[in-house]
């Protein structure tokens, strides 16, 4: 059971779909509903960068802070797992941005795939 507030008067409401609407009973007024927005979670993914024997350490460290933005140390550590773990999970966040990564990656001939994060 909740609470309305209305004009200082307090009226109860009564769940109908938790999700998405409430009604609403006050005194001489027929039931009223009202929408509520609930916020939810977009799911994240991970832009992952696999090794290749083609492209040179150097070049992936500065595409890496070229796409990303990141500063040189932490793109030499992210190339340095890419090189000897055979793939690094570079970046995680909206499916969006990380379609435009990945597609980023590609236009450099960086092999580069989208995971879905899983819980």
């Amino acid at each position: 059971m909740c609470l309305v507030h209305h004009r200082d008067l307090e009226f109860p409401c009564e769940p109908t779909n938790i999700m998405t609407e409430v009604r609403c009973a006050r005194p001489g007024v027929a039931d009223e509903e009202r929408t509520e927005t609930e916020e939810q979670l977009s799911p994240s993914w991970n832009v992952i960068v696999h090794n290749d024997p083609i492209n040179m350490m150097s070049y992936v460290t500065m595409v890496f802070q070229r796409v990303f933005g990141y500063p040189q140390h932490k793109a030499h550590r992210l190339m340095l797992e890419v090189h000897h773990s055979g793939r690094s999970l570079v970046w995680t966040g909206e499916r969006e941005q990380a379609e435009l990564y990945v597609h980023q990656l590609h236009g450099y001939q960086l092999l580069a795939i989208l995971e879905r994060v899983e819980f």
